[in-house]
């Protein structure tokens, strides 16, 4: 048996040879010894509670509806935030102009977003670089992991201050901390108050795009659902500017939806869009306006809730303290881990109940946000839960039970060019799960800002097979003329263009077709 001597390390000896190699390189490039200058971030961040009247506060990078939601529900605790406009073509170029090579679609879109809106302040509106370093800040997430995300506050500084804005400050909140990130002089306060008031605005963002998204395709006026939408954006954010409860807004909002005349029995391929976080999310040049697409090829959208990245956010919280409960912990470390858990699950609690009653009350029926658990369970055989970075095994989860529960046509996988851990599960452990589940109809694309026309080409290739499978759904339930009856039906009871009928199958005419052969009053073949 070998001793354990023949593995021991004498760590004087490897000292000894790594300063002698740093002695030798500092010769070769002629550095004194004691004299070098390392880059140092100078970070700049102070803002305080005296500076909050005079200061303006941008920020973006969600949905539409959910940026003016935020601002509106922020501004109601007496900030002044403004939402910047989507990121376009215009605002990408920005960003590979003053931002570092190599770097992925978001971040090129994000960064440029910010420093072409300061240009315009200064260049268009005449605000000297001065009143703008001074009277302006950035506010967004920033959190670790295996790409790029962990860096974008980096960027964000190196590209302000190549644009000439030196010393602009650019604010983070930790997406994986806690509820109480400020202190009593803070300027932006990241507290409980602040948390709650976002957190209801990006689920009131959501259960406003479901409704849309479930709608807007089966319009019998081009346009009236976005006319519809306008009001009840309205209506919420009177409620939000002033602090009050939304629910009256959306019960009113429920009104105005419902008058909108729709036909369901079209037949339309349901599509679900998954992905990079921003790249599936966003609505502008980011992704192609690959919503607006789609719908404009005659397709329902399946977008992914805000919230469910949320509670995937508490769900690997929750993960990660049952796994460290596994060990052997001093009992303080053991009752601090049972206190996280806790608080996790009341805060889980609380985002479903918001949501449910949100939903609740603008119509947004037989909607389920995902079982976590479940995603979890299902994906780990091809993707370990213990992987972070993008959206870790969610991605896989979500094609898995697309076609586990029929859930649509296709699954369109939207990654941004360069994205490390969104393309790793595009491009390689999607393959493994659509070999295993070959009724799957997956497609993954990349955005780089210049390839729509690829983009297009390749979605409407897809699209072609899913009005296949949507006709097929709707052949298995009923004939021509049961349709018409389900038509006449619906026109003569005048159903609410809220009402939606129970999932049974991908399609939305064949489920509206179902639920009135439920109720008799259609007969199948």
């Amino acid at each position: 048996m070998k001793s354990n001597n023949v593995f021991k390390i004498d760590f004087d000896v490897v000292e000894n040879k790594i300063r002698a190699y740093e002695k030798e390189q500092a010769e070769l490039l002629n550095i004194e010894p004691g004299q070098t200058n390392h880059w140092v971030d100078k970070n700049p961040t102070d803002f305080r509670r005296h500076q909050r009247e005079n200061t303006t506060i941008l920020f973006g990078g969600l949905t539409l509806m959910q940026d003016v939601f935020i601002q509106a529900a922020s501004n109601g605790l007496g900030y002044k935030f403004i939402a910047l406009d989507c990121p376009d073509n215009a605002a990408m170029q920005v960003g590979k102009e003053f931002g570092n090579r190599g770097q992925c679609n978001p971040t090129y879109f994000t960064v440029g977003n910010l420093v072409k809106y300061l240009i315009e302040l200064r260049d268009k509106q005449g605000l000297s670089t001065r009143e703008i370093i001074d009277n302006y800040i950035f506010t967004t997430a920033g959190a670790c992991g295996p790409c790029r995300f962990g860096l974008y506050v980096t960027e964000y500084r190196k590209a302000l201050r190549d644009a000439g804005f030196e010393g602009f400050r650019v604010v983070l909140f930790d997406s994986d901390g806690d509820l109480n990130q400020g202190g009593p002089e803070m300027g932006l306060d990241y507290n409980v108050s602040f948390f709650r008031g976002m957190f209801k605005a990006i689920i009131l963002g959501d259960v406003i795009n479901l409704m849309a998204y479930r709608m807007r395709p089966y319009e019998e006026n081009k346009g009236d659902v976005n006319r519809a939408l306008e009001k009840c954006r309205q209506l919420i954010v009177a409620k939000l500017l002033s602090n009050k409860n939304v629910i009256p807004a959306l019960h009113e909002s429920k009104k105005i939806l419902d008058a909108v005349p729709l036909n369901r029995l079209q037949v339309k391929p349901k599509v679900s869009v998954i992905g990079e976080f921003w790249a599936m999310t966003t609505e502008g040049d980011g992704n192609y306006k690959l919503q607006a697409f789609l719908e404009q090829e005659g397709a329902e959208v399946d977008i992914q809730p805000v919230t469910n990245w949320t509670l995937y956010i508490i769900w690997a919280v929750m993960y990660d303290a049952r796994q460290q409960l596994k060990l052997k912990n001093k009992w303080t470390t053991r009752l601090r881990l049972y206190k996280k858990l806790l608080l996790l699950r009341f805060a889980r609690t609380i985002m479903l109940m918001w949501f449910n009653r949100y939903a609740k009350a603008i119509g947004l029926n037989d909607y389920h946000l995902a079982d976590m658990d479940e995603l979890a369970k299902d994906s780990h055989e091809f993707y370990d839960n213990e992987l972070r970075g993008g959206e870790g095994h969610m991605e896989v989860g979500k094609l898995i039970q697309s076609v586990k529960y029929s859930k649509s046509h296709l699954v369109l996988s939207v990654k941004p060019f360069g994205c490390m851990p969104s393309s790793g599960v595009s491009d390689g452990v999607q393959a493994l799960v659509t070999g295993k589940f070959p009724e799957a109809h997956f497609l993954a694309i990349e955005t780089s800002g210049d390839g729509a026309v690829n983009v297009y080409s390749r979605i409407q290739m897809a699209l072609f097979k899913a009005r296949e499978k949507a006709q097929k759904d709707m052949d298995q339930v009923l004939s021509t003329e049961s349709v018409e009856r389900v038509a006449e039906y619906i026109t003569t009871q005048k159903l609410p263009a809220s009402w939606y009928p129970k999932h049974r199958c991908a399609l939305t005419a064949a489920n509206t077709v179902y639920a009135m052969r439920d109720q008799g009053l259609v007969s199948s073949h």
